[in-house]
């Protein structure tokens, strides 16, 4: 009767659970992660397997890959053939393994991530190391499963008299677990595998004495010790892979960097392409062409410099934005005692010496037991070649080879097996020659089978063979190392001149905050005045500067903005540019106070920084270096005490300059004393107090001078005159200061605006709140005393009342801010 069907009530997800865990158990075991005694994945071992059963060996010709795959997939590995062909050829790949599993004749691809040629081309056969892979698996050394179909057995690990996790490496992606182990030079690991074996206690220090790190098949240089000594201690660590280059002269003063290895797994096609996109796209000044020399003789990659370039800072630049320079993150994990482990080195070496030792134990209970046997086949021989003729006679008188079997036993004590060795001896045996020669094996076998019982006995002995067996492998197979290793990893320091063309440009500042730069062919080709803003604003700022200098700019409201000149937007002169607030989300009623042009980001000097509200203070240079969001952030440079405060003036000085500081208020009060009582502070401060201000006064504007300047001042009244600093005694800081002007009985006389004037200085600028412009002619005015309200210069009934008083930019027409 057909059994009926059970229908059971589960939760979906106690089912998904049971699903999935048999599921990643499956590929965990049985797909992505390598078994820590033979370092293989179960297709790569049956690729071998099969190879070796089949006769496809090292010793005869090669065979077409399409027959092996064809072999594999039908006796032990049930899944495509692509995967299959995939795990064949990556085991020819000498720039994937250190020691190739698999000899190829065709195209097994490349470096450039060439795919190989189709499986019905190529043909393959086992590498030589690979039979030490296999070598004694006919010894019983290994256990054996059915395969899929239960046709035939396969095993479960090779027998791997080569350290393979290590000095192959392996990589894989599983459910939940990943593997990076790199590969190892094999004389190093088998070096530190016969310390081990005769230190059991030895520390990760004196392993590495012997394993300096790994040894990767495209050669480079390692960087990081201390990552290594990590990985190899947890099973998890990073270090640095650095090409191999060398830098030689060219005709005409031009460099020449040769690159004769790269990094593990990087793909030299896409390297070469991405120096070259650097180099179309100009990212750094001084590569004339890349080109890939790579032939039969070797890797090449050709770098050619322009002529006096900085090649260490190309260099550095390359291996910080190219895969010239990498970095490999260890992740050491392997299937050990049936499930997935993060192995330390200590612990791969000891699980390797321990399987060595159970593989050699199997062996030689093999060898024992076949001596054995043949022994007692020989032993049998030799007594029946003592008593031939009676033999001879019972065999005659035998009715068939049972009889003649049984009737010897019977007659003679010989053993069954024995008598049917006797039975089936040929006639040309029956020799004294033969009877030599069976005493002679004789000897032989009882001295083996002496050593096979001696070994198993004495773990020393098993010990001493082992050892000997694994400086065999090492004489056979020795590798001279390829990668380097260095202690540090070398920071990659890259200068502006190997990023930035040295190129002049012209550069401007608007007051309301526009900004651009522009070529000095453009700049030429215009008019100044064609500049592009709007007709209520103007520059504050006009200089040429090459494109790695850096500019400051300072906002009233206590915002710095920095940019790299070669970041500034690109634009003609009498385009507008962008404004701050699009590149640091500022208010778009901010103005520019002042800008900063700097050659060099490492100076001494401090920036000293005056309030509308009385507050003064000094921030040294390097408080305000711009940070890593400075694209996207503005930094704060002062703390405002209220929101109708601003900050006047900002100007910068060396920490040698003896310069005073001149405070004026808009009540026309005047305070100069020592730059020295200004303290400096953090950006993020007030500071301290400039002056002593009224309740209705503020200040207008802060300068550095000294005893022989002069100021310039401007009126709201509209007059304009100049003054000798000299007239201003120097008292001390926070002092209510003294008059600048004559108070008038009719109206209150309140002063603008004043800037110190410079040497040579002919012409002026006012600005008025109406935005109107004039010029003043400095010729025309003469000192005037400090407590004169000066000249008549601005008409404030038609111009407005005067707000600014600027030099003028470039000795020309357009002002700037202080």
């Amino acid at each position: 009767m057909a059994k009926q069907a059970e229908i059971k009530d589960l939760s979906l997800a106690s089912v998904m659970d049971e699903r999935f865990s048999r599921y990643s158990k499956a590929i965990i075991q049985e797909r992505a992660l390598p078994d820590v005694r033979d370092g293989l994945k179960p297709v790569q071992r049956r690729i071998l397997y099969s190879m070796n059963k089949d006769g496809n060996t090292y010793d005869k010709g090669f065979r077409k890959s399409a027959k092996s795959v064809g072999n594999v997939m039908g006796n032990f590995h049930p899944h495509g053939d692509s995967s299959i062909y995939d795990a064949l050829v990556r085991m020819s790949q000498d720039w994937k393994l250190r020691a190739p599993l698999i000899d190829m004749h065709g195209n097994n691809g490349s470096m450039d991530g060439d795919p190989p040629a189709a499986m019905r081309y190529t043909e393959a056969r086992l590498s030589k190391i690979a039979g030490e892979m296999l070598r004694d698996i006919d010894k019983d050394t290994v256990s054996w499963v059915l395969n899929f179909d239960d046709t035939e057995y396969e095993p479960t690990v090779l027998p791997a008299r080569i350290p393979n996790l290590l000095v192959n490496g392996a990589t894989g992606i599983s459910a939940g677990y990943a593997t990076e182990i790199p590969p190892h030079n094999l004389s190093e690991v088998i070096d530190a595998l016969i310390y081990l074996q005769a230190h059991p206690a030895a520390t990760l220090d004196q392993l590495m004495q012997f394993i300096q790190g790994p040894d990767f098949p495209t050669g480079g240089i390692i960087q990081g010790l201390d990552g290594i000594k990590q990985a190899y201690e947890t099973g998890h660590g990073r270090i640095v892979v650095r090409s191999r280059t060398a830098i030689s002269e060219m005709r005409g003063g031009k460099k020449l960097v040769q690159v004769t290895e790269i990094p593990y797994e990087v793909n030299k096609a896409q390297l070469v392409k991405q120096i070259d996109e650097i180099r179309l796209n100009k990212k750094i000044d001084g590569i004339a062409e890349v080109r890939d020399d790579s032939d039969r003789s070797g890797l090449m990659i050709s770098i050619e410099l322009k002529r006096n370039v900085d090649e260490r800072g190309i260099l550095n630049y390359l291996y910080k934005n190219t895969d010239l320079q990498i970095s490999y993150n260890f992740n050491v994990v392997a299937i050990k005692d049936m499930r997935p482990e993060r192995l330390s080195l200590k612990t791969i070496l000891t699980t390797y010496l321990e399987y060595q030792r159970s593989v050699l134990t199997k062996r030689t209970q093999f060898d024992l037991k076949k001596a054995q046997e043949r022994q007692h086949i020989v032993l049998g021989l030799i007594k029946a070649l003592s008593i031939l003729d009676e033999v001879i006679k019972t065999i005659r008188a035998s009715q068939n080879r049972k009889d003649a079997r049984d009737n010897l036993v019977s007659t003679y004590d010989f053993t069954q097996k024995q008598a049917e060795a006797i039975v089936a001896l040929q006639l040309y045996r029956l020799t004294n020659t033969d009877v030599t020669k069976l005493n002679e094996e004789n000897a032989n076998l009882a001295a083996q089978i002496a050593e096979y019982q001696n070994i198993l006995a004495d773990p020393s002995e098993l010990d001493r063979v082992l050892k000997q067996e694994l400086e065999a492998v090492a004489q056979e197979y020795q590798m001279p190392r390829r990668s380097t290793i260095q202690a540090e990893i070398e920071s990659l320091n890259i200068s502006k001149q190997v990023t930035v063309p040295d190129e002049q440009v012209m550069v401007m500042v608007s007051r309301d905050g526009y900004l651009k730069r522009t070529s000095l062919r453009s700049f030429g080709a215009t008019e100044l005045e064609d500049n592009g803003l709007k007709e209520d604003d103007y520059p504050v700022f006009i200089q040429q500067l090459s494109t790695r200098d850096s500019v400051y700019i300072f906002t009233d409201g206590g915002n710095l903005i920095y940019r790299p000149v070669h970041e500034i937007e690109d634009v003609k002169w009498k385009d507008t540019g962008e404004h701050i607030s699009q590149l640091n989300g500022l208010q778009p009623t901010e103005k520019v106070v002042t800008v900063k042009d700097f050659s060099s980001l490492r100076k001494s000097g401090n920036f000293l920084i005056a309030t509308r509200a009385g507050h003064i203070k000094q921030v040294e240079f390097a408080k305000l270096l711009p940070g890593r969001t400075y694209r996207s952030r503005a930094m704060t440079y002062v703390k405002l005490k209220n929101e109708l405060d601003a900050v006047v003036n900002v100007t910068y000085r060396e920490p040698d300059d003896p310069a005073d500081v001149l405070i004026m208020t808009e009540h026309g009060l005047g305070l100069r004393y020592a730059i020295t009582e200004v303290s400096t502070n953090g950006p993020r401060t007030v500071g301290v107090k400039a002056i002593n201000l009224g309740e209705t006064d503020h200040v207008v504007n802060m300068q550095l001078v000294t005893e022989a300047d002069q100021v310039a001042m401007i009126f709201q009244s509209g007059n304009f005159k100049k003054m000798a600093v000299a007239d201003i005694p120097q008292t001390a800081r926070s002092r209510k200061g003294i008059k600048v002007l004559r108070d008038l009985k009719t109206k209150e006389n309140l002063l603008a605006n004043f800037i110190k004037l410079d040497a040579n200085e002919t012409i002026l600028r006012v600005y008025t709140d109406t935005r109107h412009s004039q010029d003043v002619i400095l010729a025309d005015y003469q000192t005037a005393p400090r407590t004169a309200n000066g000249s008549k210069l601005v008409d404030v009934s038609q111009a407005g009342t005067p707000v600014l008083l600027t030099h003028l930019v470039m000795d020309q027409s357009e002002p700037t801010a202080e």
